[in-house]
Protein backbone atom coordinates (compact mmCIF):
# COMPACT_ATOMS: atom_id res chain seq x y z
CA UNK A 1 0.00 0.00 0.00
CA UNK A 2 2.68 2.51 1.02
CA UNK A 3 4.91 1.68 -1.94
CA UNK A 4 1.89 2.21 -4.21
CA UNK A 5 1.33 5.65 -2.72
CA UNK A 6 5.03 6.44 -3.27
CA UNK A 7 4.76 5.34 -6.92
CA UNK A 8 1.82 7.71 -7.53
CA UNK A 9 3.60 10.61 -5.82
CA UNK A 10 6.76 10.03 -7.89
CA UNK A 11 4.63 9.96 -11.04
CA UNK A 12 3.02 13.26 -10.11
CA UNK A 13 6.44 14.79 -9.48
CA UNK A 14 7.57 13.75 -12.95
CA UNK A 15 4.40 15.24 -14.46
CA UNK A 16 5.25 18.44 -12.60
CA UNK A 17 8.40 18.79 -14.71
CA UNK A 18 6.46 19.06 -17.99
CA UNK A 19 5.86 22.80 -17.69
CA UNK A 20 9.54 23.49 -17.10
CA UNK A 21 10.42 21.18 -20.01
CA UNK A 22 8.07 23.04 -22.32
CA UNK A 23 9.74 26.29 -21.28
CA UNK A 24 13.01 24.91 -22.67
CA UNK A 25 11.41 23.73 -25.93
CA UNK A 26 11.99 25.71 -29.16
CA UNK A 27 9.61 28.65 -29.58
CA UNK A 28 8.12 27.02 -32.69
CA UNK A 29 6.71 24.15 -30.59
CA UNK A 30 2.98 24.88 -30.37
CA UNK A 31 1.43 23.65 -27.08
CA UNK A 32 -1.06 21.33 -28.78
CA UNK A 33 1.66 19.76 -30.94
CA UNK A 34 3.92 19.47 -27.91
CA UNK A 35 1.19 17.40 -26.26
CA UNK A 36 0.80 15.24 -29.37
CA UNK A 37 4.56 14.63 -29.51
CA UNK A 38 4.46 13.72 -25.84
CA UNK A 39 1.80 11.09 -26.53
CA UNK A 40 3.56 9.73 -29.62
CA UNK A 41 6.98 9.31 -28.00
CA UNK A 42 5.52 8.21 -24.67
CA UNK A 43 3.15 5.71 -26.27
CA UNK A 44 5.90 4.10 -28.35
CA UNK A 45 8.21 3.95 -25.33
CA UNK A 46 5.57 2.30 -23.17
CA UNK A 47 4.58 -0.18 -25.87
CA UNK A 48 8.19 -1.23 -26.50
CA UNK A 49 8.79 -1.60 -22.77
CA UNK A 50 5.71 -3.80 -22.38
CA UNK A 51 6.78 -5.93 -25.37
CA UNK A 52 10.32 -6.25 -23.98
CA UNK A 53 8.90 -7.45 -20.66
CA UNK A 54 6.68 -9.94 -22.47
CA UNK A 55 3.55 -8.40 -20.97
CA UNK A 56 1.56 -7.94 -24.17
CA UNK A 57 -1.18 -10.42 -24.95
CA UNK A 58 -4.13 -10.37 -27.31
CA UNK A 59 -6.83 -11.75 -25.05
CA UNK A 60 -8.32 -10.17 -21.95
CA UNK A 61 -8.86 -6.66 -23.30
CA UNK A 62 -12.35 -5.20 -22.68
CA UNK A 63 -12.66 -3.32 -25.98
CA UNK A 64 -15.06 -0.63 -24.79
CA UNK A 65 -13.03 0.11 -21.66
CA UNK A 66 -9.80 0.22 -23.67
CA UNK A 67 -11.25 2.65 -26.22
CA UNK A 68 -12.59 4.92 -23.47
CA UNK A 69 -9.21 4.94 -21.71
CA UNK A 70 -7.37 5.83 -24.95
CA UNK A 71 -9.89 8.53 -25.85
CA UNK A 72 -9.71 10.09 -22.39
CA UNK A 73 -5.92 10.33 -22.50
CA UNK A 74 -5.98 11.65 -26.09
CA UNK A 75 -8.59 14.30 -25.25
CA UNK A 76 -6.73 15.43 -22.15
CA UNK A 77 -3.92 16.99 -24.19
CA UNK A 78 -5.90 19.42 -26.40
CA UNK A 79 -8.39 20.12 -23.59
CA UNK A 80 -5.68 21.13 -21.16
CA UNK A 81 -3.48 23.16 -23.49
CA UNK A 82 -6.46 24.93 -25.08
CA UNK A 83 -7.84 25.76 -21.62
CA UNK A 84 -4.52 27.27 -20.59
CA UNK A 85 -4.41 29.26 -23.83
CA UNK A 86 -7.92 30.68 -23.39
CA UNK A 87 -8.15 31.15 -19.61
CA UNK A 88 -4.52 31.60 -18.67
CA UNK A 89 -2.08 29.22 -17.02
CA UNK A 90 -3.37 29.82 -13.49
CA UNK A 91 -7.11 29.49 -14.12
CA UNK A 92 -6.78 26.64 -16.61
CA UNK A 93 -4.43 24.63 -14.39
CA UNK A 94 -6.42 25.12 -11.19
CA UNK A 95 -9.70 24.09 -12.81
CA UNK A 96 -8.22 21.09 -14.67
CA UNK A 97 -6.08 19.63 -11.90
CA UNK A 98 -8.35 20.71 -9.06
CA UNK A 99 -11.48 19.22 -10.61
CA UNK A 100 -9.97 15.78 -11.35
CA UNK A 101 -10.10 14.30 -7.81
CA UNK A 102 -13.65 15.51 -7.22
CA UNK A 103 -14.80 14.13 -10.57
CA UNK A 104 -13.04 10.80 -9.89
CA UNK A 105 -14.69 10.47 -6.51
CA UNK A 106 -18.11 11.36 -7.92
CA UNK A 107 -17.72 8.90 -10.81
CA UNK A 108 -16.80 6.12 -8.38
CA UNK A 109 -19.89 7.05 -6.40
CA UNK A 110 -22.22 7.09 -9.43
CA UNK A 111 -20.83 4.10 -11.33
CA UNK A 112 -19.66 1.78 -8.56
CA UNK A 113 -21.81 3.05 -5.67
CA UNK A 114 -18.53 3.52 -3.83
CA UNK A 115 -18.85 6.60 -1.63
CA UNK A 116 -15.46 8.20 -0.73
CA UNK A 117 -14.87 8.32 2.99
CA UNK A 118 -14.44 11.42 5.11
CA UNK A 119 -10.64 11.24 4.94
CA UNK A 120 -10.76 11.57 1.14
CA UNK A 121 -13.07 14.60 1.25
CA UNK A 122 -10.94 16.42 3.83
CA UNK A 123 -7.66 15.68 2.03
CA UNK A 124 -9.08 16.64 -1.35
CA UNK A 125 -10.52 19.93 -0.09
CA UNK A 126 -7.21 20.83 1.54
CA UNK A 127 -5.24 19.94 -1.60
CA UNK A 128 -7.56 21.86 -3.93
CA UNK A 129 -7.44 24.88 -1.63
CA UNK A 130 -3.65 24.63 -1.72
CA UNK A 131 -3.58 24.51 -5.52
CA UNK A 132 -5.84 27.55 -5.67
CA UNK A 133 -3.65 29.56 -3.30
CA UNK A 134 -0.58 28.49 -5.24
CA UNK A 135 -1.82 30.07 -8.45
CA UNK A 136 -3.66 33.12 -7.08
CA UNK A 137 -0.67 35.51 -7.40
CA UNK A 138 -0.38 34.83 -11.14
CA UNK A 139 -4.08 34.46 -11.86
CA UNK A 140 -5.51 36.59 -14.59
CA UNK A 141 -8.36 38.97 -13.86
CA UNK A 142 -10.80 36.55 -15.47
CA UNK A 143 -10.93 33.49 -17.64
CA UNK A 144 -13.08 32.80 -20.62
CA UNK A 145 -16.13 30.61 -20.07
CA UNK A 146 -15.07 28.29 -22.90
CA UNK A 147 -11.60 27.97 -21.41
CA UNK A 148 -13.04 26.94 -18.06
CA UNK A 149 -15.27 24.36 -19.75
CA UNK A 150 -12.24 22.95 -21.58
CA UNK A 151 -10.31 22.77 -18.30
CA UNK A 152 -13.20 20.83 -16.76
CA UNK A 153 -13.00 18.55 -19.79
CA UNK A 154 -9.32 17.95 -19.01
CA UNK A 155 -10.16 17.12 -15.38
CA UNK A 156 -12.90 14.75 -16.54
CA UNK A 157 -10.52 13.12 -19.04
CA UNK A 158 -7.91 12.40 -16.39
CA UNK A 159 -10.50 11.08 -13.96
CA UNK A 160 -11.99 8.77 -16.61
CA UNK A 161 -8.52 7.54 -17.59
CA UNK A 162 -7.84 6.68 -13.95
CA UNK A 163 -11.08 4.75 -13.50
CA UNK A 164 -10.88 2.86 -16.80
CA UNK A 165 -7.22 2.00 -16.27
CA UNK A 166 -8.10 0.51 -12.90
CA UNK A 167 -10.60 -1.75 -14.68
CA UNK A 168 -8.02 -2.81 -17.27
CA UNK A 169 -5.56 -3.63 -14.49
CA UNK A 170 -7.87 -6.40 -13.32
CA UNK A 171 -6.86 -8.48 -16.36
CA UNK A 172 -3.65 -6.91 -17.65
CA UNK A 173 -0.22 -5.96 -16.29
CA UNK A 174 0.53 -2.25 -15.66
CA UNK A 175 3.12 -2.17 -18.45
CA UNK A 176 0.64 -3.58 -20.95
CA UNK A 177 -2.15 -1.18 -19.93
CA UNK A 178 -0.03 1.95 -20.24
CA UNK A 179 1.64 0.79 -23.44
CA UNK A 180 -1.56 -0.06 -25.29
CA UNK A 181 -3.62 2.89 -24.00
CA UNK A 182 -0.96 5.49 -24.77
CA UNK A 183 -0.16 4.02 -28.16
CA UNK A 184 -3.82 4.20 -29.14
CA UNK A 185 -4.00 7.72 -27.73
CA UNK A 186 -0.95 8.70 -29.77
CA UNK A 187 -2.58 7.32 -32.92
CA UNK A 188 -5.69 9.37 -32.21
CA UNK A 189 -3.62 12.55 -31.87
CA UNK A 190 -1.36 11.79 -34.85
CA UNK A 191 -3.36 13.99 -37.30
CA UNK A 192 -2.35 17.06 -35.27
CA UNK A 193 1.27 16.44 -36.21
CA UNK A 194 0.44 17.16 -39.86
CA UNK A 195 -1.23 20.50 -39.12
CA UNK A 196 1.82 22.29 -37.71
CA UNK A 197 5.48 22.81 -38.55
CA UNK A 198 7.53 20.02 -36.96
CA UNK A 199 10.93 21.31 -38.02
CA UNK A 200 11.81 22.13 -34.41
CA UNK A 201 11.91 18.43 -33.49
CA UNK A 202 15.07 17.71 -35.49
CA UNK A 203 17.08 20.35 -33.60
CA UNK A 204 19.21 19.21 -30.67
CA UNK A 205 17.03 21.17 -28.27
CA UNK A 206 13.83 19.85 -29.80
CA UNK A 207 15.01 16.23 -29.71
CA UNK A 208 16.16 16.56 -26.11
CA UNK A 209 12.85 17.91 -24.80
CA UNK A 210 10.86 15.45 -26.94
CA UNK A 211 12.78 12.47 -25.57
CA UNK A 212 12.49 13.70 -21.99
CA UNK A 213 8.79 14.58 -22.20
CA UNK A 214 7.99 11.25 -23.86
CA UNK A 215 10.32 8.75 -22.18
CA UNK A 216 10.66 10.16 -18.64
CA UNK A 217 7.78 12.56 -17.94
CA UNK A 218 5.27 10.31 -19.74
CA UNK A 219 6.60 6.76 -20.09
CA UNK A 220 8.25 6.34 -16.69
CA UNK A 221 5.68 8.54 -14.94
CA UNK A 222 2.63 6.64 -16.15
CA UNK A 223 4.26 3.28 -15.48
CA UNK A 224 4.71 4.38 -11.87
CA UNK A 225 1.18 5.80 -11.71
CA UNK A 226 -0.45 2.68 -13.14
CA UNK A 227 1.59 0.37 -10.88
CA UNK A 228 0.49 2.39 -7.86
CA UNK A 229 -3.09 2.57 -9.08
CA UNK A 230 -3.38 -1.21 -9.01
CA UNK A 231 -3.22 -1.17 -5.20
CA UNK A 232 -5.09 1.98 -4.16
CA UNK A 233 -8.53 3.48 -4.90
CA UNK A 234 -8.78 5.64 -8.02
CA UNK A 235 -10.05 8.66 -6.07
CA UNK A 236 -7.04 8.50 -3.74
CA UNK A 237 -4.63 8.21 -6.69
CA UNK A 238 -6.08 11.29 -8.37
CA UNK A 239 -5.84 13.28 -5.13
CA UNK A 240 -2.20 12.26 -4.74
CA UNK A 241 -1.57 13.46 -8.29
CA UNK A 242 -2.09 17.01 -7.00
CA UNK A 243 1.61 16.83 -6.12
CA UNK A 244 2.10 17.80 -9.78
CA UNK A 245 1.42 21.55 -9.38
CA UNK A 246 3.46 21.52 -6.18
CA UNK A 247 6.46 20.17 -8.08
CA UNK A 248 5.91 22.61 -10.94
CA UNK A 249 5.91 25.57 -8.55
CA UNK A 250 9.06 24.46 -6.74
CA UNK A 251 10.86 23.91 -10.06
CA UNK A 252 9.79 27.34 -11.20
CA UNK A 253 11.35 28.81 -8.08
CA UNK A 254 14.56 26.80 -8.28
CA UNK A 255 15.25 26.76 -12.04
CA UNK A 256 13.42 29.76 -13.48
CA UNK A 257 14.16 31.88 -10.41
CA UNK A 258 10.55 32.78 -9.83
CA UNK A 259 9.82 34.18 -6.36
CA UNK A 260 6.85 32.80 -4.45
CA UNK A 261 4.87 35.15 -2.19
CA UNK A 262 3.65 34.10 1.25
CA UNK A 263 0.23 33.06 -0.07
CA UNK A 264 1.89 30.58 -2.44
CA UNK A 265 3.87 29.02 0.39
CA UNK A 266 0.60 28.69 2.29
CA UNK A 267 -0.77 26.83 -0.73
CA UNK A 268 2.24 24.50 -0.72
CA UNK A 269 1.67 23.79 2.97
CA UNK A 270 -1.99 22.92 2.33
CA UNK A 271 -1.01 20.64 -0.55
CA UNK A 272 1.51 18.82 1.63
CA UNK A 273 -1.04 18.43 4.41
CA UNK A 274 -3.66 17.08 2.00
CA UNK A 275 -1.22 14.62 0.43
CA UNK A 276 0.05 13.48 3.83
CA UNK A 277 -3.46 13.02 5.18
CA UNK A 278 -4.66 10.93 2.24
CA UNK A 279 -1.40 8.93 2.31
CA UNK A 280 -1.53 8.13 6.03
CA UNK A 281 -2.63 4.58 6.75
CA UNK A 282 -3.70 3.65 10.28
CA UNK A 283 -2.21 0.41 11.60
CA UNK A 284 -5.58 -1.30 11.84
CA UNK A 285 -6.10 -0.79 8.09
CA UNK A 286 -2.66 -1.91 6.96
CA UNK A 287 -3.90 -5.22 5.65
CA UNK A 288 -6.72 -3.75 3.57
CA UNK A 289 -5.78 -1.39 0.74
CA UNK A 290 -9.34 -0.87 -0.36
CA UNK A 291 -10.44 0.21 3.14
CA UNK A 292 -8.35 3.35 2.84
CA UNK A 293 -10.66 5.08 0.39
CA UNK A 294 -9.62 8.44 1.75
Amino acid sequence: MRISILFVLLAAMLWGTTGTTQAFAPKEAAPVVFGAVRMAVGGLTLLLFAAFRGQLKREGWPVRTLIIAALSMAFYQPFFFSAVSLSGIAVGTVVAIGSAPIIAGCLEWLIYQKVPRTRWWIATMAAIAGVSLLFIPSASSGGSFLGILLALGAGLSFAVYTLTSKQLLQKQKPEAVTGVVFSLGGVLLAPLLFLYDLGWIVSVQGMAVSVYIGVIATGAAYLLFTAGLSKIPASTAVTLSLAEPLTASLLGTALVRESLPLISWAGIALLLLGIFYVSYQPRKNKMSAENVNA
